[in-house]
């Protein structure tokens, strides 16, 4: 028996499932992680598997570490892992992050990742009782870039980046007054 991570929970929008990481993701995740796809979010094609397994292992040890963590979406037509979302705080962070990814390019363009962005903010300001949230982008990533001006999101010029990282912008998203009365 595989053990899970317990007591976490578990978003459900139209069309997705939103759950913590499980070790059968990695089948799903590695091919993104080690794919230029990645290139923006620590991945690569110069990464192998064993980032990759890192990867998953961080995303589920933040689970254990802060009491919430990054969710891995299903899609609910047919059950497959089709990327990554949620709240997201390492220790050097300097504010709370909603991030996003989506693992395999078939699934662009179809409104998911706004819908399980639009469902982890909701989780992160109505349950986490979070008062703000931005999103890390690097400047290159015009996919992610678009998204954030979907979900309502200024950048934030002022805003400190993790490891003041000059390549990163910072999305600001909008307060929870605004988004968890619409």
């Amino acid at each position: 028996m595989i053990p899970r991570l317990i007591d976490t929970p578990i978003l459900t929008t139209e069309r997705l499932t939103l759950r913590a990481p499980h070790a059968s993701d990695f089948d799903a995740i590695a091919p993104f992680i080690t794919s230029d796809r990645a290139r923006f979010v620590g991945g690569g094609a110069d990464k192998d598997v064993g980032h990759a397994w890192r990867i998953l292992a961080i995303f589920a040890g933040h689970w254990h570490l802060r009491g919430f963590g990054i969710f891995v979406a299903d899609s609910r037509r047919d059950g497959r892992p089709i990327g990554s979302f949620g709240p997201w705080f390492p220790g050097d962070w300097p504010e709370h992050e909603l991030g996003w990814t989506l693992w395999n390019a078939t699934d662009e363009g179809k409104g998911y990742a706004q819908e399980a962005a639009l469902a982890v903010r909701h989780h992160a300001y109505a349950d986490l009782g979070w008062t703000t949230a931005v999103s890390y982008i690097d400047a290159r990533n015009d996919r992610s870039r678009r998204l954030a001006q979907r979900l309502g999101c200024m950048l934030d010029t002022d805003a400190p980046r993790p490891d003041r990282d000059p390549a990163l912008e910072v999305w600001r998203h909008p307060a929870p007054s605004k988004v968890l009365a619409a």
